[in-house]
């Protein structure tokens, strides 16, 4: 504890976002960049508090509380109120490969468990976090370091992600010869693929790419385990396998849903990839564009949020967003106390982009909207979708649902009579979440599947039923978080660490 006032007499600040206006029309990152006395400021914020629950790492009502990376957050926090930077890269650096990623697109379980927060605002850890990071490569502080000798060990890591690429870094920093291979045409799946560049600018995680190159780590792009190379000849040709392969089957809750076979009706990610790679000069074939649409965008979160986003830069004529669930409150319920993630109201980049380009209180394409705010309409049931004679989208019936009134022995909401509206629509995303890993190497493998479809490995161990076949990260959680991701790599490349060598000194 630096400074003895520190939370009572400085206020939280984060920094400012480029006005909505001007950042939609292009796409470089929304953030701006905070001077570094604020930031020193911010750091004094962080007082002692005893118990820093920011970095338990645990996971409460299904949700992370704290870093699941258990990031030394009290320590470099601190570090940067004494401008020691290169002291809180180093500190950074234990626990996390890529700060600048997480710092960047996590949603800060960690300020959801700050113990200040229980009172009052919390401290700013993740603009702290990237301010550190991006710190360390202006100055030149992060640079390749690779290991002092080979094990002559060798690691085939499946998925180049960022499991995938911690697992991957972690092995190679023992001495382990890993090669890392990626399906799509650039390395970091879906940092690179399924976030889009306003978020997380590509030449960042190109960066940390060569970084790992001149590590001795070697990527192999172009090339899908189980169809370019059978996982049965991955397992002969290597030591041990880290599956690392994410959640990418999209789930699809309107399959029978009249209507579902309307062109112009996406899942959001078959949006979001092609339009990174044209981003990034490319000329993908299965590109989908927004311009001139009238977008809908059912299902929010981070995936929903990046589909307004990108539409708008898209220059689509309108959008908005159905959510099924009620609105979320603006403050923490009584059953969501802290260190609970809380689960409040939140207006993330794209909402408030789709607030300033478009008129929801007096346009009457958006007549049947409540919440005039941003362009998410909650508590909407889609019921089908409409096609013209030519089988395009031409709209959406819904309906609005109460979830204070659920049906006994059904479902959690009642259908509010007379509420059936239909809105002018002609293309659809479906931001639906994610139902498991694509099946293929792990069946090829023999590694068998929990009960929600996912790779089976016990948490902490990461070992499948296969020997030396390990899985890590959202193909063996779930979709989650990159923090989880990047921590299920560094312990998975531990234990893999461990059965190579019979030991091992990795964290």
């Amino acid at each position: 504890m630096g400074n003895p006032t520190g939370f009572k007499t400085i206020n939280r600040a984060v920094p400012s976002d480029r006005d909505p206006l001007l950042r939609i029309l292009d796409w470089n990152e929304f953030h701006e960049h905070m001077p570094e006395e604020e930031l020193r400021s911010q750091g004094a914020r962080c007082m002692d508090c005893g118990v820093p629950f920011c970095h338990t790492g645990d996971v409460m009502n299904r949700m992370a509380a704290g870093c699941p990376l258990h990031n030394l957050i009290p320590e470099w926090n601190d570090l940067v109120y004494r401008g020691k930077w290169k002291e809180a890269l180093d500190r950074l650096h234990k626990t996390n490969n890529f700060p600048e990623f997480t710092g960047r697109v996590c949603p800060a379980p960690c300020e959801g468990s700050c113990v200040l927060g229980i009172t009052s605002p919390p401290v700013t850890i993740k603009n702290i976090e990237v301010s550190i990071a991006d710190r360390g490569w202006e100055e030149g502080w992060v640079k390749p370091d690779p290991p002092e000798a080979r094990t002559g060990k060798t690691v085939a890591v499946v998925g180049s992600g960022p499991a995938g690429l911690a697992a991957a870094q972690q092995l190679n920093s023992v001495g382990h010869k890993v090669t890392v291979y990626e399906r799509d045409d650039r390395v970091g799946g879906l940092l690179t693929y399924g976030i889009p560049n306003m978020k997380l600018d590509k030449k960042l995680v190109a960066r940390r790419v060569e970084q790992m190159k001149a590590e001795g780590v070697e990527f192999v792009v172009n090339c899908a385990i189980g169809k370019d190379i059978s996982a049965d000849e991955l397992k002969k040709d290597f030591d041990a396998v880290v599956l690392c392969t994410g959640a990418t089957k999209p789930n699809d809750f309107f399959a029978r849903t009249p209507g579902r076979d309307a062109k112009g009706i996406h899942f959001a990610m078959d949006f979001l990839r092609p339009n990174t790679q044209k981003v990034l000069g490319g000329n993908p074939p299965d590109y989908i564009s927004a311009e001139g649409k009238k977008v809908l965008v059912i299902g929010g979160g981070d995936t929903g949020t990046d589909c307004i986003g990108t539409s708008l830069r898209q220059e689509c004529e309108s959008v908005v967003t159905f959510e099924i669930v009620a609105t979320p409150p603006q403050e923490r319920p009584a059953n969501n106390p802290w260190p609970q993630w809380p689960m409040v109201y939140r207006t993330d980049y794209g909402h408030e982009e789709a607030a300033a380009k478009m008129d929801y209180d007096n346009d009457p394409r958006f007549s049947f909207k409540q919440n005039h705010h941003d362009p998410r309409e909650y508590e909407i049931q889609t019921l089908e979708f409409l096609k013209d004679d030519a089988g395009n989208l031409s709209g959406v019936r819904a309906c609005r649902v109460d979830w204070s009134k659920p049906q006994p022995g059904g479902a959690p909401f009642t259908v509010v009579e007379n509420s059936e509206f239909t809105i002018e629509c002609d293309l659809a995303l479906l931001a639906l979440g994610f139902g498991g890993p694509e099946p293929t190497p792990a069946e090829q493998l023999g590694v068998e599947f929990d009960a929600r479809g996912n790779f089976q490995a016990e948490f902490g161990k990461y070992v499948t039923n296969v020997p030396g076949v390990f899985a890590s990260g959202d193909c063996r959680r779930g979709q989650s978080l990159v923090v989880w991701a990047i921590a299920e790599g560094r312990e998975a490349a531990r234990e893999c660490d461990r059965f190579l060598m019979g030991s091992t000194r990795l964290p």
